[in-house]
């Protein structure tokens, strides 16, 4: 259920109900950025985009005293951010004065930035075996079996109503956040903000995200500035991006509201339901080791979704277990000054990447899944 739109105040309100056609639109936002401007909500330099040499040279020395505690200007200074206001308030309803509030107690954030660039070395970027490593070791099984066991009944649940087997559901949070342990200490707006407006390679994608999140804490009555995740601007204890946890997420618990970030029941329903609405199979194949033989560059170019069938595979080089007829990808897992793992992703595989677009990532998932499932079954009564 969306909430009422929120009101804007005084004149703007009668301004923009007057203004209907695409002239008077331009118009109004012209209205809107004066009225701003001549109450201080958003400074005029910003507007202007020069000052005189004096004030130069006063701005200067307070931006130097500055820098050591706010390396960049609020966002509510930037008038890419101003536009995104007015578009949130036209489109969505919201209070530009609030909206502006919110974004002057924000800034850029170099740590995300950093966080979110590939690495500057090749070589660096693709190690499987480095990238195993972190989550598939003794600790995430260890922890996973706990969080199995205390979850147990919920994890069946969620497999009998959506057919996602609980290992798979356990390995993504487990993968995620090591099963709720760490969530996130980032400012979700300030990190979606600035991959927004300071990160190009990507700005479509977080400028739709960050209007996502403002809606999403708008329907569940919380300041956007008090919630926590990821670098990206992920949420909770499965880490949902904005947008998935307002299209996918369930109230698992029967509480009559969806919070992923206290609510172990509503992330397990929500991680289940994610997998089934992006292709999960019931009962299928996640993936099997594969041979190869002659050059394999073109079917792994070819991309991980599945496409041909294992038997025009075979005829190719590709040597795995399956039934014949089911569609698979060919998967590299790359390890620099080591020889290339190679396995056959399935459908279920290729939804696992849909949660996030990594084979590396798909089957850390996988194998930590395995291991959870193979050790449950040992300590079984």
């Amino acid at each position: 259920m969306h909430p009422t739109a929120e009101k804007a105040s005084g004149v703007l309100t009668e301004k923009l109900i007057l203004k209907n056609n695409n002239t008077a639109r331009y118009g109004s936002r012209l209205f809107i950025t004066l009225s701003l401007v001549c109450t201080g909500l958003w400074p005029l330099a910003a507007q202007a985009g020069h000052t005189t040499k004096a004030s130069s040279k006063a701005g200067a020395k307070t931006a130097a005293s500055k820098t050591a505690t706010n390396a960049a200007p609020a966002f509510s200074t930037s008038p890419d951010v101003q536009q995104f206001i007015v578009e949130m308030h036209e489109q969505h309803g919201f209070d530009i004065a609030h909206l502006t509030r919110q974004f002057a107690a924000i800034h850029s954030n170099a740590t995300v930035l950093r966080a979110i660039r590939p690495a500057a070395v090749p070589e660096q970027q693709r190690s499987w075996e480095r990238y195993r490593a972190r989550f598939v070791n003794e600790r995430r099984i260890n922890n996973g079996l706990v969080f199995w066991q205390e979850n147990a009944a919920e994890l069946a649940r969620a497999e009998a109503i959506y057919g996602v087997p609980a290992e798979i559901i356990a390995a993504i949070i487990g993968v995620e956040t090591e099963y709720g342990r760490n969530m996130g200490k980032f400012s979700v707006l300030e990190a979606l903000a600035t991959l927004a407006f300071d990160y190009p390679p990507r700005a479509p994608f977080f400028r739709s995200e960050l209007e996502q999140f403002l809606l999403l804490a708008r329907e569940n009555g919380i300041s956007p500035l008090e919630i926590k995740g990821s670098y990206a601007g992920a949420i909770g204890i499965p880490q949902f991006m904005p947008s998935s946890q307002r299209r996918f997420a369930v109230d698992f618990d029967g509480d009559d509201r969806i919070d992923l970030r206290q609510s172990t029941s509503d992330a397990i329903g929500s991680v289940a339901r994610y997998f089934v609405m992006n292709g999960w199979q019931t009962k299928a194949p996640v993936a099997a080791p594969a041979r190869v033989e002659g050059d394999p560059t073109p079917l792994i170019a070819a991309g991980i979704k599945p496409a041909l069938p294992l038997k025009e595979l075979a005829r190719q080089g590709v040597i795995a277990t399956g039934d014949p007829d089911r569609p698979a990808a060919l998967i590299d897992l790359v390890t620099p000054n080591q020889a290339t793992e190679y396995w056959i992703g399935f459908d279920n595989f290729y939804a696992i990447t849909r949660y996030n677009r990594s084979s590396f990532y798909a089957m850390s998932v996988f194998q930590l899944a395995e291991a959870l499932r193979e050790e449950r079954l040992k300590n079984a009564p």
